[in-house]
């Protein structure tokens, strides 16, 4: 029995030392590949460090960051509008006898037009005029008359009822005078609508119906136009978050009207400048923008009805505005940014928010600080993280015209340093 037990208990140690080899062989394996994925990873690192060594810095050129005064404006697309415009007509049926302008030509206020026949108009003034006079004769005589009949009553030599009607009488063509009167005046009107005068200074346009015609007043067209174009108006449009901006400045300036300038399309003449006259006083939910008027003394006719012109509504003057070259600025998908360089000449892009862009400046308010390198000239070499050089500083020949310099690599990236 006890040989039986002696043989049971030594006969699992075969089954324990192959057990053991499985784990030593699967600790072996383990070991042997994290080697080898820490030589293909130490490999590639060495090999990406090595080829990252090799790249060359991109040339570029930078600035720095000014902080100075500046003037913030709002720039729109703007027509320019006559300030005022008449269609002349005539104001009653006659034939056009004629013409006291030239077509093109400027206007005074008061200016003869157009002569319509008269001599209807001056025939039924006559008329009214001895209506009047026939009536004023009879009613001095009923006041005469009137007067007798009250000295008679007096002397009881009149009866009361022939003094009531004779008053009655005068008070009768009293109101006959009165009423011949007004027709008088009213023949006097309208024979002076056969005088048609210019009712504003201004620029008369074609002439739309020439001398013996018969105008009436019902016709649509009218005689002319006069578009007044001295002082002339220039309507534009800005966007709906300007509108704030406008209201707060207006208030610190009290009375005084923001001054607009007005440009040509292609932004490079300045055409006039004058003052805002009006801020509509409401948004225009379709566009989202609000519209604007400015008025332009005009005595040269730079501007012109029917103009297509910039619009730049000068806002308020802010102290310590940072500014970069508008060269600098660059435009994402979702964003402005600029590539910032470091101390060690790394760049690295930087979103900013660009208050505007006027005459090659940049005027930044978020994203940028004083002092501050900026890249103006080969942002498109650029990649987060990479190297820059600047070229060396030009130099001026016999002749006096600036010539590239050609220094050596360490020239230009200690000409860089400085």
């Amino acid at each position: 029995m006890t040989t039986t037990t002696a043989a049971a208990t030594t006969a699992p140690a075969p089954a324990f030392f192959q057990r053991r080899s499985t784990w030593l062989a699967a600790a072996t394996l383990a070991a042997v590949l994290g080697g080898g994925i820490w030589a293909i990873n130490h490999h590639t690192a060495h090999a990406a460090t090595a080829e990252a060594s090799k790249t060359p810095p991109v040339q570029v050129t930078t600035t720095r960051v000014r902080q100075q005064e500046v003037q913030v404006y709002r720039s729109g697309i703007g027509t320019v509008a006559s300030m005022a415009t008449v269609t002349v007509k005539a104001r009653i049926d006659g034939q056009l006898d004629k013409v006291g302008f030239v077509e093109g030509q400027d206007v005074k206020a008061g200016q003869l037009l157009a002569q319509l026949d008269p001599r209807t108009l001056q025939a039924q003034l006559a008329q009214a005029q001895a209506t009047r006079a026939r009536d004023q004769a009879q009613l001095t005589n009923a006041r005469a008359d009137l007067q007798r009949y009250t000295t008679l009553l007096a002397q009881d030599a009149a009866t009361r009822q022939q003094v009531d009607t004779q008053k009655a009488l005068v008070n009768q063509l009293e109101a006959s005078v009165q009423n011949d009167a007004a027709q008088v005046q009213y023949a006097e009107v309208q024979l002076s609508f056969t005088r048609i005068a210019s009712p504003m200074n201004g620029r008369v346009g074609a002439r739309l119906v020439d001398p013996g015609n018969i105008v009436h007043a019902a016709d649509a067209n009218g005689l002319v136009v006069i578009n007044q174009i001295d002082p002339i108006a220039v309507q534009f449009t800005l966007p709906e978050d300007a509108v704030q901006d406008i209201n707060r400045v207006q208030q610190q300036q009290g009375a005084q009207p923001l001054s607009v300038t007005a440009f040509d399309r292609a932004g490079n003449q300045m055409l006039g400048t004058g003052k805002l006259i009006l801020l509509n006083n409401q948004i225009d939910t379709a566009s989202g923008t609000v519209q604007l008027k400015g008025s332009f003394a005009n005595p040269q006719h730079t501007l012109w009805p029917g103009q297509y012109v910039n619009v730049r509504l000068q806002l308020d003057r802010r102290p310590d505005s940072l500014t970069v070259p508008a060269a600098a600025i660059q435009r994402g998908q979702d964003d402005t940014y600029v590539w910032v360089v470091d101390d060690q000449n790394k760049a690295s892009n930087v979103p900013v928010h660009v208050v505007q862009i006027a005459d090659g400046t940049a005027v930044i308010d978020k994203g940028l600080a004083a002092g501050q390198r900026v890249v103006v000239d080969g942002q498109y070499k650029l990649k987060p993280g990479a190297t820059i050089v600047e070229p060396p500083p030009a130099r001026k020949g016999a002749d006096g015209k600036q010539v590239a310099s050609q220094g050596t690599t360490g020239t230009t990236r200690s000409g860089s340093r400085n």
